[in-house]
């Protein structure tokens, strides 16, 4: 393996290991806490679209005229993960984005959704994540979450957009919370069939088959740049500590709902 990916994932792990063994998954115990989970997340799960579609627009040309850009190799590497992240398959076989699956999920199992529809609509009206997130009342830990994606962004490196795709978003759903949906579901099986069928698929396609296309991305795109690796360490470690600020945040939702009962 290449020696700068193993420097990152040794020099991230301590963060890793923090997000996995995070207290939020312990104090799911029902649906209804599944919700407030589920609507914090989805922002998550939005805005890597976001970085996905960032990357492809980076990358190749997405645009007429057309005119070959960047690596062929790399041009292949990001086009295989957006179809598989935007045009994947629900479990009856239909066409849908992992963004459009996790909505269903949440609908099935009662979750509001009105919050990410308010501010999808906005943004798509205004173009301003700032008044997206005041008209939908974001909450302020799903808000830090996307802005730092959206710095990454904006930055115009996709090298880093690539690192954070890479390292910090792929494979971070712990077997203790897979376990917590499986108990759920055989307990409730007409609310969680679209969420489970969403951890498992996300699992099979983001944690196998687009890991590895994404480690050979980042690594094209680094190549023998020390000053981007670097750069693409600390922009890794960040944005772990981005992910666990928003579990931080669910679970002061969740601790503070148990105060209340």
């Amino acid at each position: 393996m290449n020696q700068h990916i193993e420097r990152i994932q040794k020099a991230i792990e301590p963060l890793r290991q923090q997000i996995i063994n995070h207290n939020v998954y312990s104090v799911i115990e029902d649906v209804d806490d599944l919700k407030i989970f589920m609507q914090h997340h989805v922002f998550a799960v939005w805005d890597f679209m976001s970085l996905l579609k960032a990357l492809q627009n980076k990358l190749t040309c997405t645009s007429a005229p057309w005119f070959p850009t960047g690596n062929a190799d790399t041009r292949y590497l990001i086009n295989e993960i957006v179809a598989g992240e935007e045009s994947d398959v629900d479990s009856n076989g239909e066409r849908k984005s992992h963004f459009e699956l996790y909505l269903e999920a949440m609908q099935q199992c009662g979750a509001d959704t009105n919050q990410m529809e308010r501010f999808i609509t906005t943004l798509q009206q205004t173009g301003e994540l700032e008044r997206a997130f005041n008209e939908s009342e974001t909450p302020q830990s799903a808000r830090d979450f996307v802005n730092f994606t959206f710095d990454i962004i904006n930055s115009d490196k996709a090298y880093l957009q690539a690192a954070i795709f890479t390292f910090g978003r792929e494979d971070l759903i712990p077997g203790m919370f897979l376990s917590i949906v499986d108990d759920m579901h055989r307990k409730f099986p007409d609310s969680l069939t679209i969420f489970k069928y969403y951890l498992e698929r996300h699992i099979e396609v983001d944690g196998d088959h687009h890991s590895h296309l994404s480690l050979q991305m980042t690594a094209n795109l680094c190549g023998t740049n020390e000053q981007f690796w670097q750069e693409a360490e600390e922009a890794t470690r960040l944005s772990l500590l981005q992910r666990i600020a928003l579990w931080d945040g669910v679970y002061a939702q969740l601790k503070q709902k148990v105060a209340s009962e």
